[in-house]
């Protein structure tokens, strides 16, 4: 895809110094990397690793081995991304639209007072808003469910775009890889934030609806801020299902949260009956001690009779063999 007319008219142009485009000094981009990024970029996160490494083998094959290095270094977008991502490309004349007013929005602002800009404000909501609940329409097409996180993450990016030229050059490309914010006043790390990023010229490839786009479709919707309840009922519908479906999973939790507290339960009274066992046990057994303590002291008693009887025996024996010997000798 070529890249936009120089604004100034193009002829004369000079270096940086006289305002010629930045992007005019960057790199030349192989027009193949920028269509195998189309490519990857325009699925699903789920198929970009292995398409991507597929595309990278077969660069290698055919012998361009810096091709090869440069896609494999191709980053895997987030949800969030995808799904901007996404937006880009089957919304194309509506995002164009949007950020072409934004450009308009942005102009008018330094002229605005303090109750124009908060009007001003609510519009941009409006506009971001209405475009998030496209963005999770989309997603749902390609049986993604986009959580509350990852659609607060989505109209950040859409945010950022309305408030900072730079932000919404990086959305157009359809080439985000990961989420960001921006007041339009601190600079956006591109090359963080989208692949390629010397090509930021270069727009992604609109891409049709599955069943085809009408005419009506393709003209693009009107750009007025004006308050949709067809928007707000459908929003509504979407977060009434996902209230269903959190309802569901937390039930779930409980039933099995209630499963694990019925079987400690139980395995609290097994142990309760096995300890009253066991005391019942210690009992009888300290009761035996008891008993062969009474014995034990019985037989110390009897043993100190019996030594005592052994010890006259002894002197009882002694006298006999003295007189024995007296006898002898007379």
């Amino acid at each position: 895809m070529s890249r936009p007319a120089d604004p100034s008219g193009g002829a004369g142009a000079g270096g940086p110094g006289d305002g010629a485009d930045p992007a005019d000094q960057a790199p030349e981009v192989p027009p193949e990397l920028l269509a195998l990024a189309e490519q990857l970029y325009a699925g699903t996160p789920e198929a970009f690793t292995p398409a991507r490494d597929a595309a990278a083998k077969d660069c290698a094959r055919a012998g361009d081995k810096a091709l090869a290095a440069r896609v494999r270094k191709l980053k895997r977008p987030s949800v969030a991304a995808w799904a901007v991502n996404r937006l880009v490309r089957r919304e194309t004349g509506q995002i164009a639209g949007v950020l072409d007013l934004a450009d308009s929005l942005r102009a008018a602002a330094a002229a605005l007072d303090g109750e124009e800009l908060r009007a001003l404000t609510r519009q941009r909501r409006q506009l971001t808003a209405a475009l998030t609940t496209t963005a999770r329409s989309l997603a749902r097409e390609e049986g993604t469910r986009l959580s509350g996180p990852v659609l607060d993450q989505v109209e950040g990016v859409l945010t950022a775009a309305m408030l900072d030229p730079v932000a919404a050059q990086v959305v157009r490309t359809g080439r985000l890889v990961t989420t960001f914010t921006s007041t339009g006043v601190s600079e956006v790390d591109v090359a963080a934030v989208v692949a390629v990023p010397e090509a930021l010229d270069v727009a992604a490839t609109p891409l049709a609806a599955p069943d085809g786009p009408g005419e009506a479709e393709q003209a693009g919707p009107s750009l007025h801020v004006v308050r949709d309840d067809r928007l707000r009922r459908e929003a509504a519908q979407e977060a009434l299902e996902e209230a269903r479906h959190a309802v569901q999973v937390a039930q779930d939790g409980l039933a099995e949260v209630e499963g694990s507290v019925a079987t400690l339960q139980a395995r609290r009274l097994q142990l309760q009956a096995e300890a009253e066992e066991l005391r019942r046990s210690l009992a009888a057994l300290e009761s035996q001690v008891d008993d062969v303590d009474d014995e034990l002291e019985e037989a110390g008693a009897a043993q100190e009779d019996a030594e005592e009887a052994v010890a006259q025996a002894r002197r009882a024996e002694e006298d006999a063999e003295q007189e024995l010997a007296r006898l002898a000798g007379s």
